[in-house]
């Protein structure tokens, strides 16, 4: 059987925790930020798991991870 290809768009975007998980970053920071508070674009610089429901379609587009 031939080595699965990594989808790279997919592997630029996410990387593995140590326990397993997904990282992500969190979307709407990119523009139209003078409407959108201090707090909120300080919470959208952060990084976030991905979802749950998610996570099965991450797994199969990042197979060596």
């Amino acid at each position: 059987m031939p080595k699965i290809k990594t989808r790279r768009a997919a592997a630029k975007r996410f990387s593995v925790t140590g326990s397993g998980k997904f990282k992500r970053r969190r979307q709407n920071l990119r523009h139209i930020l003078t409407k959108k508070n201090a707090g909120r674009k300080m919470r959208l610089g952060q990084s976030t798991l991905v979802d749950s429901t998610n996570e099965k379609a991450v797994r199969r587009m990042l197979p060596n991870v």
